[in-house]
């Protein structure tokens, strides 16, 4: 019996002991069908939506002090996190449901994040501390219809932390591990009154490792690549009458990151990030409905010092109105105005020029709910660009609940992608007369639960087909390729007693049609992944968790050579263990977190390290 199937037979053990364990310590499983999703801007519950949603709770993040962000996206189904494994200064790069890392929406307590100065405008998901999340939400499929540009395969929706209780409350975490990590948060939060707020400050440093990996034969010893990262976040609330409340925020994201030449290609390099944006969420209470305003200015710089040195900088402001009404007892109305615009200040050159790009859009959709076994969800939304003109999407979600254990539903959605600013504007390959890239996505599945929600089965299948695809031709940037997406999604899940499992098993493949060439290559993306969460209360005050992730064989290319040749990339699997004990009234919590504990050995990404066996530990208070 080797090492691995040794650990998997320890595992299914324990299992075992745990659902044998003490019975007293049973917990009520949480009723997940009475979850209000926020993302969807109408506040509905779970049981009422025919959206693939998923919610990783205050309870699996309190339990999740040693991960970051990434790690915990990159668990999910569907979803791959290139970048995840590699060195914690490495970008990350998001991928949903086989589409590439450029077409899914992160939002901050509903209000949309980016990186304006970017070619791609994803948001940097190392610049948000996971110790400042209080739940997220994450909404799979074409979500264009509510969200606008980019959200073609799905969004994830941060929660962050606010106070809720009287009077000053202090807490924090503090860790050390190995790369000679350090990380620690510290919050405070009170109400008072009418008036409530939440400040925290966190901090990240490592000395990491290699970010490329040293080729065979080469004697020359790669240096390290560290980083360090602050990040400030700051909510406030005033309560200034029974209608009317006022939610100011603000966040700013430090980091300055070691980085090498390329693959296989060590080198000093360093980049520094800044990121600012900050706002106001108001929402104004009407007697069967509710008036919201959002508004955010984001500023990103992005500095980088190597033999290609330059400063990348740009703006984003966002202004949404929408409102809710209420039409009876089973109908709701959904109206919203959103208008983004965006500025690049610095393309790396000695322009003075400074592009800018104005997105205005106009949305509306009704809410049919709790009509018999019946829901229904229809919307549409007109987009207006300065450059490129007009374009329409929709989106049309039906669902049943067919028992209070069964419900089926389905979705067809329209959704895109607005050119950005280096697309229209940059310096390598402008075209002003770009298209927005177009996609229709179809999903279909059930819903099973027994026992009171304690066993749960999600069965969802999907296709995507995405038209004007934007890539970099002959002379730059051209509208042309399309990409056919489809696959299926299987996720269980079990919570008896002391003892709950998640496991998922996602499939994907893809076409890629550039004028008579079709290829099946999704770089970096795998068709098969599958994995398990699997959490013990042991007693009262420890708690243990193993989580199991396997990665199939995927495409990548080797971009250190030209011209570039694509390689298969080797299966892998990953095994990390938690455990936490509770001290003081479960105020202080010490924890440990290990990942990779078979120390596998494989590639990420071709050319650069992936960490092996790595720890850390600390505590957890809050006061």
């Amino acid at each position: 019996m080797n090492k691995k199937t040794k650990l998997i037979a320890a595992s299914l053990g324990l299992v075992q002991l745990a659902l044998l364990g003490n019975k007293a310590l049973a917990q009520e499983a949480q009723n997940l069908n009475e979850v209000v999703i926020t993302a969807t801007k109408n506040g509905q519950k779970q049981s009422q939506t025919g959206k693939v949603v998923t919610v990783i709770t205050s309870e699996e993040l309190a339990h999740s002090s040693g991960r970051n962000l990434a790690e915990l996206l990159n668990q999910q189904a569907g979803i791959t996190v290139a970048g995840v494994g590699s060195n914690a200064g490495k970008d990350k790069s998001l991928f949903f449901r086989g589409a590439g890392s450029a077409y899914a929406v992160i939002l901050i307590d509903g209000i949309l994040v980016t990186d304006p100065s970017g070619n791609g405008g994803a948001f940097d998901l190392r610049m948000f501390a996971i110790d400042q999340i209080e739940r997220i939400e994450i909404l799979r499929g074409g979500q264009s219809t509510i969200y606008g540009s980019d959200a073609v395969a799905g969004v994830v929706n941060i929660i962050t932390k606010k106070s809720g209780k009287k009077g000053n409350n202090v807490y924090g975490v503090a860790s050390a591990g190995s790369y000679n990590s350090y990380k620690g948060t510290i919050g405070l939060s009170s109400k008072v009154d009418a008036f409530t707020y939440n400040l925290s400050y966190s901090h990240f440093k490592t000395d990491g490792i290699s970010e490329a990996a040293n080729p065979v034969g080469n004697t020359q010893v790669f240096d390290k690549d560290g980083l360090k990262q602050d990040a400030l976040n700051a909510n406030f609330s005033v309560q200034l009458d029974k209608r009317l409340s006022v939610n100011p925020f603000l966040r700013y994201f430090y980091g300055k990151f070691d980085y090498d030449a390329d693959a296989y290609t060590d080198a000093k390099n360093t980049s520094v990030s800044k990121h600012f944006n900050g706002g106001v969420n108001a929402i104004y209470q009407l007697d069967k409905g509710k008036i919201t305003l959002n508004y955010s200015h984001e500023n990103t710089s992005r500095d980088y010092v190597s033999t290609y040195s330059g400063k990348y900088e740009g703006s984003m402001n966002l202004v949404d109105v929408f409102y809710n009404q209420n039409l009876g007892d089973k109908l709701n109305l959904l109206l919203g105005l959103d208008n983004r615009a965006t500025t690049v200040t610095h393309f790396n050159s000695t322009t003075s020029k400074e592009p800018s790009a104005n997105l205005f859009s106009t949305y509306a959709s009704l809410f049919l709910h709790d009509l018999s076994v019946f829901n229904l969800e229809v919307g549409g939304r007109y987009n207006k660009h300065n450059k490129y003109g007009e374009n329409f999407t929709y989106a049309v979600t039906p669902s049943i609940n067919i028992t209070k254990e069964v419900k089926v539903f389905g979705t067809v959605s329209s959704a895109f992608r607005a050119p950005t600013l280096e697309m229209l504007f940059g310096q390598y390959g402008a075209n002003l007369n770009l298209k927005p890239e177009k996609s229709t996505s179809y999903e279909a599945g059930a819903h099973f639960n027994f026992l009171n929600e304690k066993v749960n089965l999600r069965v969802v299948g999907f296709k995507r087909n995405m038209t004007d695809a934007i890539i970099y031709g002959a002379n730059g940037y051209i509208n042309q390729d399309k990409q056919n997406d489809k696959g299926f999604e299987i996720e269980p899940g079990v919570k008896l007693g002391i003892f709950s499992v998640n496991g998922y098993y996602a499939y994907v493949e893809g076409k890629q049609i550039s004028g008579t060439k079709t290829s099946d290559v999704l770089l970096r993306r795998p068709k098969n992944t599958y994995g398990a969460n699997v959490g013990v209360q042991a007693t009262t005050d420890l708690y243990l968790s193993a989580n199991y992730k396997f990665t199939g064989e995927r495409i990548d290319s080797d971009f250190s050579s030209y011209p570039s040749v694509n390689k298969v990339l080797g299966s892998y699997n990953l095994f990390n263990f938690y455990a936490e004990y509770a001290l003081a009234k479960k105020r202080v919590k010490i924890f440990a977190d290990l990942k990779n504990i078979t120390n596998e050995k494989y590639t990420e990404i071709i050319g650069y390290n992936t960490m092996g066996f790595n720890m850390n530990a600390g505590v957890n208070f809050n006061f």
